[in-house]
């Protein structure tokens, strides 16, 4: 029995959840959302709690229970709370601002990059040159921060460019100091 599976999906009060055979239908205060998942895979509602169950034993229903239940976690947190991913700004000259909805990016090429949020995705600008990509989809939250960050990643030589916050850029020596030892 899969350990993430079989645990229970707590469902709070303002979240309505919508079940129609393997389709599944998440409403919240921050939006809607829905998911198809195999015939293998079936919910149960019990009280305020939401049940995966799997039909057999067989290995593609046992590698779905988990992964099916993190999805209907991740739908009902998104509908209720919302994700948000920080990126971080580094380079001398590099910022980013906000232009309407797009976001602005001034990245050290010949013109500026301009990025535009897919439907259900906001951009907002944090403190010291960060960028908060926020939204419902956990999926399209961490896609559309990988596309930001994908305009300029942090090269290795200077570090420069735009990365998830906390994330190591390991510097390499450059041609001068190879060169000296």
């Amino acid at each position: 029995m899969s350990r993430v599976g079989r645990l229970p999906i707590e469902i709070p009060s303002n979240v309505e959840v919508t079940l129609s055979g393997s389709n599944i239908k998440v409403k919240g205060p921050k939006g809607e959302l829905s998911h198809t998942f195999p015939a293998e895979i079936s919910f149960e509602k019990d009280g305020a709690n939401l049940l995966v169950k799997r039909a057999n034993d067989e290995k593609f229903s046992r590698s779905m229970h988990g992964t099916a239940r993190a999805v209907v976690r991740n739908m009902v947190v998104g509908t209720s709370e919302g994700f948000s991913k920080i990126l971080e700004v580094q380079g001398v000259g590099y910022r980013a601002e906000l232009k309407g909805k797009n976001l602005v990016l001034h990245v050290g090429y010949s013109n500026p990059v301009e990025v535009e949020p897919p439907d259900g995705i906001t951009y907002a600008m944090g403190e010291g040159g960060t960028i908060v990509v926020s939204g419902h989809d956990k999926v399209l939250v961490g896609e559309t921060a990988a596309r930001v960050r994908k305009v300029r990643p942090p090269e290795p030589y200077k570090g420069k460019g735009i990365r998830y916050q906390g994330e190591f850029v390991r510097l390499k020596a450059g041609k001068a100091a190879k060169a000296a030892s």
